[in-house]
């Protein structure tokens, strides 16, 4: 089995992964910049607040992913500590 994926996902294992992240967060504020021209106040808050239902799901997501790298590392660093 190729771990060579976990290796590079040990550099992004800390829990503030999204916020140490300086392309997301330039996005992020691209975004928040275009929604502020937005005149029509209801409107702005409806589309900030799926906006962050949606990158809630992808950080879960994300996260979900991390952790099955991690235990997949960790099942096959113990099958080659029994052998």
């Amino acid at each position: 089995m190729n771990f060579s994926k976990t290796k590079d996902m040990e550099k992004i294992e800390d829990k503030n992964w999204k916020a140490n992240g300086q392309k997301y967060l330039r996005e992020l504020q691209a975004f928040l910049d275009k929604v502020e021209n937005i005149e029509n106040e209801e409107l702005r808050k409806e589309i900030i607040f799926q906006m962050l239902k949606c990158d809630k799901e992808l950080t879960i997501l994300a996260e979900e992913i991390f952790e099955k790298y991690r235990s997949e590392k960790e099942k096959s660093l113990k099958e080659c500590e029994d052998d």
